[in-house]
């Protein structure tokens, strides 16, 4: 059986018991969606945002990508997918919050770790190389400190956060809600092997949830 013959299996178990036990939810949300919060979370498999906070349909609006990374605020004529998420989730949808969540055995923060993918042409890993070197500046500063073994690799998947919350700040649209109230961002980072929530103070320590 294939993968998708499973995800197919799957659509009907879901169809036959949480849809259908939430039917008229589902019939609310079908004229729309209200969520209140934003996720940035990393598209690794293991780490499903709606799984790990136990949502319901309809409660988080959610955008997934190599180590859960905001770039900074760009007019360069590109096409940026998590800006515009972002742009639709503050602007349109007006969530109150945003959560960035990252995480344990992160591929991506390994990658930069070890610069995987450094010199490698798109389609061979390039496009990934130019992604992940959001994170060179960090990078640089913890090898320098820690090295590259698995202390350096979770103090590097704990800096995403910090530096997608920072690069956050970038976007206009963001520090005038802060200021005004009605925005207030949020670090996480889900620790896989245990299970652990790890959730950001506003010093930049994580502590379990």
């Amino acid at each position: 059986m294939t993968g998708f013959s499973n995800l197919i299996q799957g659509y009907h178990r879901f169809r036959d018991s949480s849809w259908a036990q939430q039917r008229s939810r589902w019939a609310v949300l079908s004229d729309g969606q209200t969520p209140s919060v934003m996720v940035i979370a990393c598209s690794d498999s293991r780490v499903d945002p709606a799984q790990i906070f136990d949502t319901s349909p309809g409660e988080i609006f959610v955008v997934r990508n190599i180590a859960n990374l905001v770039p900074p605020f760009e007019l360069d004529g590109g096409r940026h997918g998590v800006s515009a998420a972002l742009e639709f989730a503050v602007t349109q949808l007006q969530v109150s919050e945003i959560v960035v969540m990252g995480h344990g055995s992160c591929g991506g923060v390994h990658a930069a770790i070890q610069q995987t993918f450094a010199g490698k042409p798109p389609g061979e890993g390039g496009f990934i190389d130019h992604w992940i070197d959001l994170l060179d500046e960090a990078r640089d500063d913890i090898v320098a400190r820690l090295g590259t073994g698995p202390n350096a690799v979770r103090a590097l998947e704990m800096e995403t956060v910090r530096v997608s919350l920072a690069n956050l700040r970038t976007f206009p649209c963001i520090p005038e809600r802060e200021a005004a109230g009605t925005l207030t961002l949020h670090g996480a980072y889900f620790a896989i092997a245990d299970g652990l929530l790890h959730v950001m103070d506003d010093k930049g320590r994580f502590d379990i949830a």
